[in-house]
């Protein structure tokens, strides 16, 4: 998200830049595999190569992942819907029943971003993700309040738009007829939109889905009159993933006035040059471009035109592999730099934002059920650890809004009722979805994507397969099959580019050995209950060279990026609790001299030692005391390094 009172364009501020069930199976990455009709019959429409589990048939085991769901589930309990939704009440002309929640809810200093509404439809999401994969009825109930209520607002001002902004409507209406104005009102609208259609297909709320079809009657009526050239003027100004739900909205009901609103919500001039494999993203807004290119996947898919899957291909690549850090995150301030320029801004405490490395997990997945490959599983792993399981504060639930690599600097984190960042937002959603990716499915193989203590039951082959592992603390995990009769099914392991070599054992007794990363490791046998297979990796230190700066380095251990651990420098309890997200970089900035390292990189990485503690080393530093070196997702309240500027060796 943008911030009006940051350096750099703000669209914000500025205005400007540049079938149910097959569904719910999908709608999570964007991606719902073929249609049988769609809005052109020309081009093939794609039918997507895996299969997701349906989140109530996955469940989590003890780890790190079930603890984080559990303090986001926490966190979602304790807020109050009502208080959500004061504005969208006193907009609607109808008391209020609560007092309003503060920070970009309601703060005047942020009301010109027009954001205010948005945390309801995160909200929304999160519960509904929180209801398919624990089953509690109180996430349930929450979404059923929400969605009456919005249901009275709708009927007491005679019209399907609710909104929570300052002005009413008022904003929206300046928008749509090109008038000036400030802030981001379909973004906000946008998380509006994915939270009814959330609640739809994941809980089950038929009022949530009369809500959301009511609202996109509205958005299809209210921009007809815009030409193509207005339109396309309009998406100058961030407007989150509206193609995307728009393509949802088709796929939900056939009609094609839906299908011609995601492509109107196409922004054309970034697709046209990604379509071309043009990266143009030098200075850009990096998360107001990211959900568009999830939205040109998801267009692809009911519509089948080249150009969407090209761009949202070629972005992903361009990003993932060219643009981002060690940890998966990307850019500085919120936008794009050029990648000549990582040096300039690798140390800054304004990079990877968390909402960037959210959506960048969707498109990946998204991606990955039409090219089962496994470079996109690796890359999620690592942004799995290194950018969302370390942007929740382990002791409250709460988030973090950039998690920048300045050395000696720490995790800053929002407050529970007096924040409400659009990393707040996501944040509400990234715990909840852990169950999402850790399995996928063909019609014959099931795909082990993540080593994660978990359980799936594939109900179509009644068949379950748990895996228990103290992964990433070992390289081992153990998968054990639950079926009733013998079953032929493919497992397939993903042997990650990390792990210079893999075995696989089943019941004891090796059966393959890999020395190729990279790939999936096929186990096609028929399988009968209480067979056991093993896979075994390899994690050793590795130094990962910045890209165009050989000599700023940082470490990792098979998909982990260990950060010096500096303790707390003198800080004092909650100065990492924050309100003002404009004031990364001011917060906590007394001067800090963290150590220094000095040497070749390789061979810095070939002295790190293991600690007594699984996961814990330590690495030399040029004054001789040596450094202890933490997994990344690990440091909380304390300050850290993840990149270190190495100095040559002494002669």
């Amino acid at each position: 998200m943008t911030d009006p009172c940051q350096c750099g364009p703000s669209r914000r501020h500025v205005l400007t830049g540049v079938g149910k069930a097959a569904l719910l199976t999908g709608m999570l990455a964007g991606s719902a595999g073929a249609y049988a009709a769609a809005p052109d019959a020309t081009p093939q429409i794609p039918v997507a190569a895996l299969k997701t589990f349906d989140l109530a048939d996955v469940t989590l085991g003890e780890g790190p992942f079930l603890q984080a769901e559990r303090k986001t589930s926490a966190y979602l309990l304790s807020l109050e819907p009502d208080r959500m939704l004061h504005n969208f009440r006193v907009n609607a002309g109808l008391p209020p029943k609560a007092r309003v929640y503060g920070g970009w809810e309601s703060d005047p200093v942020w009301a010109d971003i027009n954001c205010q509404g948005h945390t309801l439809g995160h909200y929304l999401s999160a519960c509904a993700l929180a209801y398919r994969s624990t089953g509690d009825r109180r996430f349930k109930a929450r979404i059923e309040h929400i969605a009456r209520e919005l249901a009275a607002c709708q009927a007491a001002s005679g019209s399907g738009l609710v909104c929570a902004f300052p002005d009413g409507p008022a904003v929206v209406a300046a928008h749509l007829r090109g008038a000036p104005i400030t802030g981001v009102p379909w973004y906000t609208l946008h998380k509006v939109f994915a939270g009814l259609r959330d609640a739809t297909l994941l809980a089950d709320s038929d009022t949530a889905r009369t809500v959301l079809l009511r609202l996109a009657d509205w958005a299809v009526v209210a921009s007809r009159p815009l030409d193509a050239a207005q339109f396309e003027t309009m998406l100058d100004t961030e407007h989150g993933g509206m193609n995307e739900v728009f393509a949802d909205l088709y796929a939900m009901t056939g009609s094609a006035d839906y299908a011609v609103m995601a492509e109107r919500f196409s922004h054309k001039a970034i697709l046209a040059p990604l379509a071309r494999s043009r990266d143009h993203l030098d200075g850009l807004h990096a998360n107001t471009q990211v959900p568009k290119i999830i939205g040109f996947q998801r267009v692809w898919e009911i519509t089948g035109k080249p150009d969407y899957r090209d761009a949202a291909a070629f972005f992903w690549k361009t990003v993932a592999l060219t643009r981002s850090f060690a940890t998966g995150g990307h850019g500085d301030n919120e936008h794009f730099f050029p990648v000549a320029e990582f040096a300039s801004h690798v140390f800054s405490a304004k990079g990877s934002e968390t909402c960037c490395q959210h959506n960048m997990l969707k498109l990946t997945r998204a991606l990955f059920l039409h090219d089962p490959q496994a470079h996109y599983a690796d890359y999620y792993e690592r942004t799995l650890y290194n950018g969302i399981l370390a942007s929740q504060d382990p002791d409250t639930g709460m988030a973090t809004y950039f998690q920048g690599a300045r050395p000696g600097y720490m995790k800053l984190y929002h407050t529970p009722e007096t924040a409400f960042w659009c990393c707040t937002g996501t944040g509400m959603e990234n715990h909840v979805k852990y169950r999402d990716s850790i399995y996928f499915h063909d019609d014959r193989a099931l795909y082990v994507n993540a080593f994660v203590p978990s359980a799936v039951r594939w109900r179509d082959r009644d068949a379950v397969l748990t895996q228990t592992t103290t992964f990433p603390d070992e390289p081992v995990t153990r998968l054990r099959w639950t079926v009733k009769r013998p079953t032929d099914i493919v497992l397939k392991l993903r042997h990650p580019g990390w792990s210079r070599a893999a075995i696989v054992l089943v019941n004891g007794v090796e059966v393959l050995r890999s020395t190729a990363p990279g790939r999936y490791l096929d186990i096609a046998r028929v399988w009968r209950n209480d067979d056991v297979v093993e896979l075994r990796l390899d994690m050793h230190p590795v130094a990962e060279r910045l890209p165009g700066a050989p000599n700023i380095v940082a470490f990792t251990v098979g998909p982990l990026v260990l950060a010096g651990a500096f303790g707390r420098g003198g800080l004092a309890p909650g100065s990492d609790i924050i309100v003002n997200e404009r004031k990364y970089g001011e917060y906590n900035a007394e001067p800090f001299a963290a150590p220094k390292l000095a040497g070749d990189p390789e061979t810095l990485a070939g002295a790190i030692r293991a600690g007594d503690r699984p996961l814990e080393f330590t690495i030399p530093s040029a004054s001789g005391q040596p450094v202890r070196l933490i997994p990344y997702h690990r440091i909380a309240h304390d300050r850290y390094a993840t990149y270190w500027d190495v100095a040559p060796a002494a002669t």
